[in-house]
Parts: C-alpha cells; structure tokens; sequence
C-alpha cells in the first residue's frame, strides 16, 4: 500500500522523536535524504537523530552535516522510524533489526521500482531521487528548508540523476532542483566535489581497474573487477569506486555495463547500467537485488569467475 503526501506529513507533525535511517554504504541521494529530514525535522522543533551502519564517504564530508550521522543505535522512546532511500529492509543493514522490531510507527520514504513496502506507513513515488520526494514531503508539511538542507537535497538529486542526464530526469526534477538553488543550495561546490575532484589514490585505482574492462557478448555486456588486492595496493578505499561503473557504458555498442566489487573473499557487491535496452532491475532481482530500471546493485556470491559466468547468463537471459 502506498500512503498519501498527507498522511505522511501528519505523521511527521505528530511526532515528537524520530530516528531516520539510510542504507549501509551510503551515496549522495541516501546521505542528503537522511540528513535533510532529520535537520528539518529539528528545525520543527522534532528531536531527530540520523542512523547509517556506515560513516559518510570522505568525498561527501565538505558538507557540514555529515558529522551527525550516527553508526550506532542510540535507544530512546521514539515516536516514529523512518528509513529513506532503501528499497527494502535489509539495505539498512544492521539497523534492519531496530527498523522492523519496531512496535510503533514506521515510515518508508523511497524512490526505487523494486521497493517491498516493507514498513507501516509507505510513500513510494519512482523517480530520480528519493531527495526529490522529500522537497515534496517538506514542502507540503511547510517545514523550512535553509541553504544547508537545501545544499543535502540537491547533493542527493545531482548525484542520482547523474548531473541530469539519466533518461528518468522529468521536468519536475529540474523544477526541484530550481527550488533548492532558490534557497541557496551551492550547486558549483556540489559539482566540484562529486565530479571534479579526487584523490589521487582514486585516480590510480581508477587507472588499474580499467584497463582490464571485459566484453561479453558481441561487446552489448562490459564489466569491470574491483579486487581487493588492487584497492590494497593503490591505497584507496572501497567508497572510492562509487561511478567506476558508468564509464564502460560510455563504450559503442555497449548495452550493459557492470562493477564486480570485491568486498570478501568470494562475495562482491555488483552495480549495474543500461543504455535503455535491457532492464538491470530484472537482472539484480535474479540475484536477491534490485533498484532501477537503468541502475541497480546486488549481492553475488561464489569465486570470481562463478560469479562472472552467472552474471553473464543473467545479462544475457534479458538482452
């Protein structure tokens, strides 16, 4: 069941504390969505504190508001929990628990086609951004938004819709986005550092990753190998290969492209891409995954080349 924009403000504004939550290994749009709901919730004089089992990427820290996410549960007598951003439970990852035991009100707020509805009350609207449902949300409760929850919603719209070139960008994404520069959001410093700037341990890594791009196919499947070795050696960290995935998609005659990120030994964690042809949504679902139509993400499991070949078959299954 999918609730009203006005059942959900009520519940907002009928809460007094409120715990949000985000998905483990957070990006822009989770990141900004959290934090911008738990700030203005604040501003609404809520008490709100804002969860991720993991810290913020570096890359994301020239925001101020990154120091409030919390990576440990802080029990209180909540009014209400909200998770932002996850297409299901288990993306909260250890906070899952917390979120699904919980005997009060429970809230999803979610962009994502292969989103289980999984708690209380759900506002499930599919589009680029969960950010750009909560300028909505916001918006209809007349909770303010300042230049720095401003700067957290169009964080999350610009790094979801790929600077607005992702093929489900709509008029109203743009109209959004005019909104929150209206109310100071700094879209040069937002740009720079998402798109501009990185260390140079990332540039190495980058370098080593993709000169081994591998085709499938008759070239329609590229793929990239994230190891575990390569991060070690060229000193990055695994949160610096978010986008490593887009760049074989830019190849002619590439229809799929997909990262294989070893994050243990015989588990990788796989982004997928499409052109448009082929729907990565169904080929993470095959895997316990899912996302977007255009950009989803599982889990895999096995030896790297049990892996591939499975994956292979999965894409080929759905050219």
């Amino acid at each position: 069941m999918i609730n009203s924009i006005d059942e959900v403000v009520k519940l907002l504004k009928n809460s007094k504390k409120v715990g949000v939550f985000c998905h483990a290994r957070p990006d822009g749009d989770s990141l900004g969505g959290l934090l911008a709901l738990t700030l203005a919730l604040r501003s609404a004089g809520k008490q709100a504190v804002a969860f991720c089992e993991d810290a913020p990427p570096e890359k994301y820290c020239f925001l101020p508001a990154m120091k409030e996410v919390q990576t440990s549960f802080i029990v209180a007598e909540y009014d209400l929990l909200v998770s932002v951003d996850c297409a299901d439970s288990s993306r909260m990852g250890g906070f899952a628990k917390e979120f699904t035991k919980f005997r009060g009100a429970t809230l999803n707020i979610d962009h994502h086609v292969s989103n289980t509805r999984f708690a209380k009350y759900n506002f499930v609207i599919e589009c680029p951004a969960s950010c750009q449902i909560l300028v909505d949300i916001l918006n209809r409760a007349q909770f303010e938004i300042d230049r720095q929850i401003a700067d957290l919603l169009m964080l999350g719209l610009i790094t979801d819709t790929g600077n607005f070139v992702h093929s489900d960008v709509t008029a109203a994404s743009f109209q959004t986005a005019a909104l929150l520069r209206d109310r100071g959001a700094d879209v040069q410093a937002i740009n720079y550092y998402m798109f501009q700037h990185q260390p140079r341990v990332r540039a190495e890594l980058y370098g080593r990753v993709m000169r081994n791009i591998r085709y499938a196919h008759d070239g329609k499947f590229a793929y990239i190998i994230i190891s575990a070795r390569d991060i070690e050696e060229s000193g990055a960290d695994k949160s610096m290969t978010e986008g490593f995935v887009d760049f074989p998609l830019t190849i002619d005659g590439v229809e799929v492209a997909a990262s294989l990120l070893e994050f243990k030994e015989g588990q990788y964690k796989t982004s997928l891409r499409s052109k448009g042809k082929v729907n990565v949504n169904a080929v993470a679902s095959t895997f316990g995954g899912g996302g977007h139509i255009l950009a989803s993400g599982c889990m895999l499991f096995g030896s790297l080349e049990e892996v591939i070949d499975k994956l292979s078959y999965a894409v080929y299954q759905n050219l």
